[in-house]
């Protein structure tokens, strides 16, 4: 895996744990009873971004060296995961 490849898993990886740190300790407007007009009862209060950001960071860095580290290794290739393409090899080996 190269340095390009080790940069989009990484931001593949953080993306993905933003949109399941998103919505953890979400108070909606309506629940804060401060409904700003011309917004949604369903919009958050206060997002937390910047909070939720430094957590996404953390948790995204981690499980990315885990990846990072699981493909650097060998343990797992591209080869392991050939089979679907030999299913439609009708051809004698």
């Amino acid at each position: 895996m190269g340095i390009t490849s080790a940069l989009v898993l990484l931001a593949v990886v953080w993306f993905m744990v933003f949109f399941v740190v998103l919505p953890l300790r979400l108070t909606t407007q309506g629940e804060a009873g401060d409904v700003v007009p011309g917004t949604h009862k369903s919009a958050p209060a206060d997002p937390q971004l910047k909070k939720k950001a430094k957590i996404t960071t953390i948790w995204a860095l981690i499980i990315w060296a885990i990846l990072a580290s699981v493909i650097w290794s060998g343990l797992i290739t591209v080869s392991d995961y050939d089979w679907a393409g030999r299913l439609g090899d009708t051809r004698q080996q």
